[in-house]
């Protein structure tokens, strides 16, 4: 195993970094350091290894110089960390001059007659300026990174006074001029704190982010509608608390990107997971197989205890109304089982102990096997349990149907229909707020049960503000105002039951072990190079509500791609071109999914552009791929590939053609950008057809192929499939085979994350 750059040498620098843009500054300059205190270990040297040490002294020397000139620039703008600043910069540029002066080959005595040298055997004079460069490097690091934090706290406090104005107000006027300042107030909070989100190293804040990232976003357009609904019928008490719903909830979600950012919570409490069936089995496991290693480390009761609990968690799936009689009498017999085979593990381990063995008996070994396998068991069916409830509710709810009959009856003006959809809704709203407790029992991973959490937070948040919109609109059916408010709150009901549909498909790829965060596609071309027809095109960030109307388009997309990782993975050759464009494609998509919720690498308008064009050329290559690969097809096979290619290489040349005719004001960028995401998603719905397809004749081709006949028959046949096997196996040996992006863009710079 590798070792890490750090493994010589301890360069605690008392500094906690939270963020991966600081930890991956670091990494080179500790690789350097490591190498240099390593040579000091062998202190005879030939002249060659003395130059190579001192170049990367050199290096180093050089390299520190340079980052602390960009420190003390720094210091000079921002006030309050001038003094920290100056003295880390001043202890870097010292370890960087005495590091190159340990390295620097002047300093060498006269050599032996062996032609080797003696020198650098000061190891601790270098351990020691390592210690003090790494220190005072990472504590530049630190302070340049409180002004990212300082950015985001400013920028919540200018939203936080203008959400006061709003909340204020008391004109159409007045409303409409401050929550212009305060839409673009909140694209610049949303922009930072997703630079943030996906700078932090920690997985369970970058979930916590995203949650409260998620709320700030559909509560921007609710507050929008909220507000003048309430402007327009000032006297309607159900405005009035539809209204300050949105505020409070919006205060809140603010309040936890501080905790966040800031790393506090209030009265100095600890953010602390409800305990999961999950997580609790996790633990219950890891202390059974323990006792491999230990028979004495833990107590008897600790084991059964700890079950006990896990088994008490299980009833939030028993005494639901909602789990049925079979489901319920499964996980009864399963707890029971589990029960049983850890009493007989306790039992053996007992009298093992009595024994005085030191390590676990034949029949000890066999009670850990039975116990770990009646527990995965357990886990198995509560999955299937939860999994199962949550693909129902999901399928219930497509027709939305009491958002469609609270829509109808509040514009009739009908009171008692209103009331009698809104118990619909509160119970449909009771059900997903259960599934998603039982989700997060079976989430698998912490980052997933914040989601889960989050969820079930929005459900019973959203219903009681649907309701009270449609009781508005009841009151005043005429107001097209009132229409809006309840359309825009049921709209956000629908995306979150989308981010649901997300979110149980990531669960179930963890049960199954497919679980792989989806990389953000990052090869994104720079302006000018790879298309130089958009250089010039002013970069344009969407406003609060432009992004809140994209973000529904970019739901449809995430699961789409989803859907073509899911279909990518059916593949046995995964290094297949058809197989590598579609991964290149699928991220694409992603990253522009990630683009409609404000996330990720690409920011502005201008970067989405681009990255569409690379996309439409990527699936232009994949046509080519098709087409060769049609060629040794039949014709039934052939014309189905080939008329599916037709349709890609219309919607690819469609989408490219799109992006590269410019447009002229804020309107047209908008639509533009709608009209990218459009055709996005019809490209992907294509290649996540032509996949299966694709697969199965691979398939049935190598299975016809492994059943040839004689050996003879199969040397008659060899040099007329040897060309056929490259084509269907996405070889293709004359050169014309397509490279994936990555490759293809090599010798590009790159937009990288922070």
């Amino acid at each position: 195993m590798a070792s890490s750059p750090c493994s010589s040498v301890n360069f605690d620098s008392g500094l906690e970094i939270k963020t991966r843009s600081v930890e991956q500054t670091l990494i080179p300059l500790v690789s350097q350091i490591t190498t240099l205190i390593n040579h000091k270990d062998k202190p005879k040297k030939s002249e060659r290894t003395q130059q190579a040490i001192q170049r990367v002294g050199q290096a180093v020397s050089v390299a520190v110089g340079r980052f602390v000139a960009v420190g003390e620039a720094i210091a000079v703008e921002n006030e309050e960390l001038k003094e920290e600043m100056g003295m880390a910069c001043f202890e870097a540029r010292r370890a960087g001059d005495a590091i190159a002066q340990l390295t620097d080959v002047g300093t060498v005595v006269t050599p032996p007659v062996d032609g080797r040298t003696t020198v650098f055997s000061d190891r601790t004079g270098m351990v020691k300026a390592a210690r003090m460069l790494l220190s005072s490097v990472t504590k530049v690091l630190v302070l340049a990174d409180r002004i990212v934090i300082k950015q985001i706290i400013t920028s919540r406090n200018k939203v936080l006074v203008t959400l006061e104005q709003l909340e204020r107000v008391s004109t159409f006027q007045e409303f409409v001029q401050i929550f212009s300042q305060f839409g673009n107030q909140m694209v610049e909070f949303a922009h930072l704190t997703g630079d943030r989100q996906n700078d932090l190293k920690d997985e369970n804040k970058k979930a916590r982010m995203a949650a409260a990232r998620a709320v700030l976003e559909k509560c921007t357009m609710m507050l929008l509608t909220a507000s003048k609904t309430c402007l327009r019928h000032p006297d309607c008490e159900s405005a009035r608390i539809n209204k300050d719903a949105v505020f409070h909830r919006m205060r809140f979600a603010l309040e936890q990107v501080m905790e966040i950012v800031t790393d506090a919570r209030p009265c100095g409490e600890t953010k602390v997971l409800p305990l999961s069936i999950y997580t609790g089995i996790k633990d219950f496991k890891s202390n059974v197989e323990g006792l491999r290693e230990g028979l004495y480390l833990l107590p008897h009761q600790a084991l059964s205890g700890q079950l006990e609990a896990v088994v008490e968690r299980t009833e939030d799936f028993t005494d639901s109304a909602y789990t049925s009689h079979e489901h319920r009498e499964g996980i009864l017999q399963l707890c029971q089982l589990v029960r049983q085979d850890t009493d007989q593990l306790i039992t053996a381990w007992m009298e093992a102990q009595s024994l005085n063995a030191k390590e676990a008996t034949e029949e000890m070994e066999l009670s850990i096997l039975k116990t770990c396998q009646s527990v995965y068991e357990l886990r198995r069916e509560l999955h299937k349990v939860a999994v199962g409830r949550a693909a129902d509710q999901l399928k219930l709810h497509t027709e939305h149907l009491p958002l469609r009959a609270l829509k109808a009856s509040g514009g009739e003006g009908n009171l008692e229909a209103v009331a009698e959809y809104a118990r619909t809704l509160g119970e449909q709203k009771e059900q997903l707020v259960e599934t998603c407790r039982l989700l997060c029992h079976v989430s698998g991973t912490e980052p997933l049960e914040i989601t889960c959490i989050h969820a079930e937070e929005t459900f019973h948040v959203i219903g009681p503000q649907i309701i009270s919109a449609a009781q508005t609109l009841a009151l005043h059916p005429s107001s097209k105002i009132a229409k809006e408010n309840l359309d825009v709150f049921c709209e956000a009901w629908e995306s979150q039951l989308c981010d649901m549909a997300v979110l149980l498909r990531e669960i179930n790829d963890v049960f199954e072990g497919r679980r792989g965060d989806k990389r953000a596609y990052v090869s994104l071309p720079r302006p000018g190079k790879h298309s130089a027809n958009l250089k010039t095109v002013k970069a344009v960030k969407l406003d609060a509500e432009e992004q809140s109307t994209i973000a529904k388009l970019g739901l449809e997309l995430r699961l789409l791609t989803s859907d073509m990782d899911t279909e990518v993975e059916k593949w046995e050759d995964q290094e297949h071109d058809i197989v590598r464009q579609g991964q290149s494609l699928s991220s694409m998509a992603y990253s522009m999914y990630l683009f409609t919720r404000g996330e990720g690498l690409l920011k502005t308008t201008t970067d989405l552009f681009h990255q569409a064009e690379v996309l439409s050329e990527e699936g232009l290559q994949l046509c080519s791929s098709l087409h060769t690969f049609s060629t040794q097809l039949m014709d039934e096979e052939k014309v189905v590939v080939l008329s599916e290619m037709e349709k890609l290489m219309g919607l690819c040349q469609q989408l490219q053609m799109g992006v590269r005719t410019p447009v002229q004001g804020k309107t047209a960028t908008f639509q533009k950008v709608d009209s990218s995401i459009q055709n996005t998603r019809a490209i992907i719905t294509v290649v996540i057809y032509l996949l299966p397809v694709c697969n199965k004749i691979v398939r049935k081709y190598k299975s016809e192929r492994s059943s040839l006949g004689s050996p003879q028959s199969w040397r008659d046949r060899q040099s007329s499939t040897a060309v056929k096997d490259d084509v269907l196996n996405g070889k293709n040996s004359n050169g014309f085979g397509v490279k994936s992006l990555e490759q293809h863009m090599a010798n590009l710079t790159f937009l990288e994350s922070k």
